[in-house]
């Protein structure tokens, strides 16, 4: 059981999931925020029933699973119905993590959760002792975006602004990853957080 947790966040197109990656492959659990939402409003879940509830049948493909194009378009136009949805999956999401870090073997655990700083950081989570923030500077994220997603300027930049601005993270963060080199330079970086949090852990 893991009574020390590690919450990891950063902005699109930091390298989070590198990161992710880089802690498993030291042995640790990482319980991921994207995987719990999806299960919170898994088909016959308690969770899709009241987004149902809340949207319409609408939002629901014909399998009976929750129609993840038409939903994002609906909320990323209109914000009270994006604060509905967060509201009935971000309680879900914030157990299931909380959940897997505690069951989670090892000296610590870490919960992956991107949106962290725009979740309500550590007054959401007060169940974190420590926040890891994946950092890279804006221009980082765009180019990365334009690369890895074949996308235009105009949506780049829209995918940057819709989120928490640098400094909101950082101002959350206790410690910094800096992921603006090579994939040795970040095992580094991973290797040396691993080691304080492993002490930290047994303190």
């Amino acid at each position: 059981m893991a009574d020390f947790v590690v919450g990891l966040t950063g902005g699109i197109a930091s390298g989070k999931t590198e990161v992710s990656r880089r802690f498993e492959a030291l042995g640790i659990v990482v319980a991921d925020a994207d995987v719990a939402a999806r299960e919170a409003v898994a088909a016959g879940s308690a969770g899709l029933a009241e987004v149902v509830a809340a949207f319409g049948r609408d939002v629901l493909g014909a399998d009976g699973a929750l129609d993840r194009a038409a939903m994002r378009r609906r909320v990323f136009a209109d914000d009270a119905a994006r604060r509905r949805l967060e509201a009935i999956v971000h309680p879900r999401v914030r157990a299931a993590l909380q959940a897997a870090c505690a069951a989670a073997e090892g000296p610590y655990a870490v919960a992956a959760i991107p949106l962290l700083a725009e979740g309500g950081g550590r007054q959401a989570y007060p169940w974190l002792q420590r926040i890891l923030v994946v950092d890279v500077a804006t221009a980082v994220q765009h180019a990365r975006l334009l690369q890895r997603d074949g996308i235009d300027d105009a949506l780049a930049t829209k995918m940057i602004s819709a989120q928490a601005t640098r400094m909101q993270r950082l101002a959350i963060a206790d410690d910094i990853v800096v992921n603006d080199g090579d994939l040795i330079a970040l095992a580094a970086q991973v290797a040396m957080f691993h080691a304080n949090y492993r002490r930290l852990a047994s303190a």
